[in-house]
């Protein structure tokens, strides 16, 4: 009775054992069989507008991240205006507003809004800046390193006035400015900062974040204490960069990894 009893105990081992094994060869067979699936239709289907075989092949695996997926790259955008809440209930007749419609407050605002482009250093408010200046060209003759040229005619109301392109050639920030004092209008002036726009390294692209020595844009940054370096990879600092474009510039990486954005507001122009 024991012995047969041992005999059938050992006997269901032996079958979970055999259930366990054809469980696990299953599995593997079916892994090696989706794998090569999954692999040639990776490589071989239609490819989108941000994926390609090559950064596949290349090791470059981020690329085939959605964009939408990454950090948000800009964190000074300007806020928003909000409307003050009405203090008071609106008069009505009959469910109709009879109070008379507030005058619009224009400030220093456009009617019209424009692109954020990069200005000059000294460049005041962007409405004052396209009422005051002349289109002279007096500024981009005055800059030693022709980092000032006129804008293309495709930006409309802003074509001819002069901006900063620095994939051609960046602000290098000179000690006298002779830009502000070749400036007969008055739309760069030296009584507030030089301040141009913001940079910031994006760290996917950058080779400093890929186990390379590359120090290229702190080394060339004109503005003293912008840029550190901290465990071999670049940090811009916010508060000091004046956004000149010299580290976009410079940057030797194969997809430039300096994102550099324009003041979207500068102080006006007093008096």
């Amino acid at each position: 009775m024991t012995q047969s009893r041992e005999s059938r105990s050992d006997a269901e081992e032996d079958d979970r054992t055999a259930r366990t094994k054809s469980s696990a060869i299953k599995r593997i067979a079916f892994a090696a069989l989706w794998l090569p699936a999954f692999l040639w239709t990776l490589l071989f289907r239609p490819a989108r507008a941000n994926q390609s075989r090559r950064d596949l092949l290349q090791g470059r695996f981020w690329r085939l991240i959605p964009s939408d997926r990454f950090v948000p790259l800009v964190t000074r955008l300007p806020k928003p205006h909000q409307p003050e809440p009405a203090t008071q209930p609106p008069r009505s007749i009959g469910g109709i507003n009879i109070d008379p419609v507030p005058p619009t407050d224009l400030g220093n605002r456009s009617v019209s809004r424009t692109i954020p482009v990069h200005r000059p250093p000294g460049a005041i408010d962007e409405f004052q800046f396209l009422t005051g200046c002349t289109r002279c060209g007096d500024c981009l003759t005055a800059c030693p390193y022709d980092a000032i040229v006129q804008a293309p005619d495709r930006l409309g109301n802003i074509a001819g006035t002069p901006v900063i392109e620095a994939d051609t050639s960046a602000c290098m920030m000179c000690e006298d400015f002779p830009c502000i004092a070749s400036c007969k209008p008055g739309v760069l002036i030296d009584t507030i900062p030089p301040i141009m726009g913001t940079a910031r390294v994006i760290e996917h692209l950058c080779l400093a974040h890929h186990h390379t020595t590359c120090t290229v844009c702190s080394e060339r940054c004109p503005v003293e204490g912008a840029i550190e370096v901290t465990q071999g990879k670049p940090i811009v600092i916010e508060d000091t960069c004046t956004g000149c474009g010299v580290c976009r510039y410079v940057c030797p990486a194969p997809e430039n990894a300096i994102l550099l954005m324009p003041a979207f507001e500068r102080p006006s122009k007093k008096g």
